[in-house]
C-alpha cells in the first residue's frame, strides 16, 4: 500500500474518460469557465471502452432505422414516443457539436462524423406489415420527414446490393430509407474533446489513476481517494461535484458513494462480438446502416446491423452484434465485478430482475454457445452471399443494464440511460447503455441543471445555452420550418450535407 498524498481540492471530478464526461466537460467549461476540473481515467488513453469506435455501435442513434424504438402494440399500431424524444436530443447533440466546429474547438467534423443513410430492413409477410405502418406512422411527424420506404426489388438492389444478391425472388422484403443518417465515431470525438480540455489551465487530465473510494465530508465536499496504478501511490481529492462516467463501473462506485439514491439499483452485464469484413471489394459495395428485428428475448443493443463504419478514416463494414455473457462490467474490468455489486439493497431487485428475463438469459447462453458458422447464418438472413473467409470475429464492448426498484415486480430491467444523482446534487452517475453517447448532450444538460440549479437559473447561462444550442427550449418536431432550418445549418456546419 502507497502512502497517502496531500489533499487536492477542485470544483468538479470526473470520473471516466469517455464521451460522458468529455460531453459534461466541455459543457461546464464553455457555461461557466472559472470551474476547475479533474478528469481521471484508470487506462492509459482515454475513449478505450465503450466510447472506442469498435465498442460502440457509432449509429449516431436518430431513431431512423432502430426498430426497437418504435414497438409494435397488441393491436398493430406503433408506438414512437420514444423515437421522436430521442431524434429530438440527437438534433440537440449536432448542434452542439457544430457550435465546437463554428468556434474551432474541432478542427475537423470528418474526423468523427460522416454522412451515412440509415435504413431498417424486414424479411417475411408479418414484418413487412409492420414496417410499412412503422413508416406511414413515423412520416407524419416532422424529424422524420424524408424517410422512404419501399418493396420493389429492383430499387432494393440499388440501396443495398450485398444484401439483395442471392435473395429469392419469392421473399417478401421492405426497408426504409432516411439519406441524413450519420455514423459517428465517439472515439474520435471524445479524444477531440479531451485534447481541448486538456489544454486548459484550470483542467487537469489524470490517466493510469483508479478511483478506490468516494466519501461524503462534514462539509458537504466529496472526498475522492484515487490510486496510481503505475506507482501504487494514493492521493485525495476534495470536491464540490462528482460525476461518475466509467460505463460498467459507474454502479459500482455509485454504490461507494453511499447516497440513499443509489440503493435498490443494479446492474446486468451484456457482452458482444462483431463479424468484420476484411474483404474490400465487399466493403465499398454497401455504404448504409441496415438495422433489422431483433431475435425474440435479444436485449435491444443486440438488434442486428450490417453497418457502414469510417474508423481511422477507412470504410469499414460490421455485422452483428452476437450478445454474450460476462461477469465483467467494462471490457478490461474484472470478472468479480458482477458479485461485487450485490449488496443487501439490491439484491432483491435483481433476483425479481433475473426470474422475470428468463428468456434474456437463455438467449444470451444460446449466444454465447454459438459458433463461428451459426453466425455466419445469422449474416446470411441479412446477405445470402456470405462467405466466412471474407470475415473475422472482432470482440465488441461490453454494456451494463440498469436494474431498479419497482413497487410491482420487485425489480425491472431498463434497456435506456438513467443517471441517478443526490438530493443536493453534488454527485451524480450514468448508468446504463444506448443511445447514450449519441443524446450525450441532453443528457448533460439536464444534469447541469439539477445539479448547478443556481448557475443554470443565470440570465448568461441561458444566453450562452442558446448560443450553443439555438433550438433550446422549443421541438424541432412541432415546427417543420425550424426543423429544416436547424438540420440545414448542421448538416453545412459538420459537412454531412452531401
Amino acid at each position: 500500500m502507497g502512502k497517502k498524498t496531500k489533499k487536492t481540492e477542485v470544483d468538479v471530478v470526473l470520473i471516466g474518460g469517455g464521451i460522458m464526461s468529455a460531453t459534461l466537460g466541455t459543457l461546464i467549461n464553455e457555461l461557466s469557465p472559472d470551474i476547475n476540473i479533474e478528469i481521471i481515467e484508470r487506462l492509459d488513453v482515454v475513449a478505450a471502452e465503450s466510447s472506442d469506435a469498435w465498442n460502440n455501435a457509432g449509429t449516431g442513434h436518430s431513431a431512423l432505422c432502430e426498430l426497437n424504438y418504435t414497438p409494435q402494440q397488441p393491436d398493430g399500431s406503433v408506438k414512437i414516443d420514444k423515437a421522436i424524444s430521442i431524434a429530438e436530443q440527437y438534433e440537440i447533440s449536432k448542434q452542439f457539436w457544430s457550435y465546437l466546429v463554428e468556434k474551432n474547438i474541432i478542427k475537423n467534423p470528418s474526423h468523427f462524423i460522416r454522412r451515412v443513410p440509415h435504413m431498417s430492413a424486414v424479411f417475411g409477410e408479418k414484418d413487412v406489415k409492420f414496417l410499412k405502418t412503422r413508416f406511414e406512422t413515423l412520416t407524419k411527424q416532422n424529424l422524420f420527414k424524408g424517410m422512404e420506404y419501399t418493396e420493389n426489388k429492383s430499387l432494393l438492389n440499388e440501396w443495398v446490393p450485398l444484401m439483395m444478391k442471392g435473395r429469392s425472388e419469392n421473399e417478401a422484403v421492405a426497408a426504409t430509407k432516411m439519406e441524413i443518417g450519420t455514423d459517428v465515431n465517439f472515439g474520435a470525438l471524445t479524444k477531440d474533446l479531451i485534447t481541448y480540455l486538456d489544454d486548459k489551465e484550470n483542467i487537469k487530465l489524470s490517466l493510469n489513476q483508479e478511483v478506490k473510494d468516494i466519501d461524503r465530508e462534514d462539509d458537504g465536499r466529496w472526498e475522492v481517494e484515487v490510486k496510481d496504478l503505475k506507482t501504487g501511490k494514493k492521493r485525495e481529492i476534495l470536491a464540490k461535484f462528482v460525476f461518475i462516467g466509467a460505463g460498467g463501473h459507474s454502479l459500482l462506485l455509485l454504490e461507494k458513494s453511499g447516497i440513499p439514491e443509489a440503493k435498490g439499483y443494479g446492474g446486468f452485464p451484456v457482452g458482444g462480438q462483431w463479424l468484420r469484413c476484411t474483404n474490400q471489394e465487399i466493403i465499398n459495395q454497401h455504404h448504409a446502416k441496415v438495422y433489422g428485428k431483433a431475435s425474440v428475448g435479444a436485449p435491444p443493443m443486440s438488434v442486428p446491423h450490417l453497418d457502414t463504419r469510417y474508423i481511422d478514416g477507412k470504410q469499414a463494414l460490421l455485422f452483428g452484434p452476437y450478445a454474450g455473457f460476462s461477469t465483467k462490467f467494462l471490457k478490461k474490468g474484472s470478472y468479480f465485478d458482477l458479485p461485487a455489486s450485490i449488496k443487501l439493497s439490491n439484491i432483491r431487485p435483481m433476483l425479481s430482475a433475473g426470474l422475470d428475463n428468463l428468456p434474456l438469459t437463455k438467449y444470451l447462453i444460446t449466444e454465447v454457445m454459438k459458433k463461428p458458422q451459426d453466425k455466419l447464418d445469422a449474416l446470411k438472413q441479412f446477405m445470402p452471399t456470405a462467405e466466412m473467409e471474407d470475415w473475422e470475429i472482432e470482440k465488441a464492448g461490453q454494456r451494463v443494464q440498469v436494474i431498479k426498484k419497482d413497487p410491482k415486480h420487485g425489480g425491472i430491467l431498463e434497456f435506456g440511460t438513467e443517471v441517478v444523482s443526490s438530493a443536493d446534487g453534488s454527485i451524480a452517475a450514468l448508468l446504463g447503455a444506448s443511445p447514450g453517447a449519441s443524446t450525450s448532450v441532453a443528457i448533460m444538460i439536464n444534469l447541469l441543471k439539477r445539479c448547478f440549479p443556481e448557475r443554470a437559473k443565470s440570465e448568461s447561462y441561458r444566453e450562452k445555452l442558446r448560443e450553443m444550442i439555438p433550438s433550446w427550449g422549443k421541438s424541432l418536431n412541432d415546427d417543420a420550418a425550424l426543423c429544416e432550418s436547424t438540420r440545414n445549418r448542421t448538416s453545412r456546419i459538420l459537412k454531412i450535407d452531401k
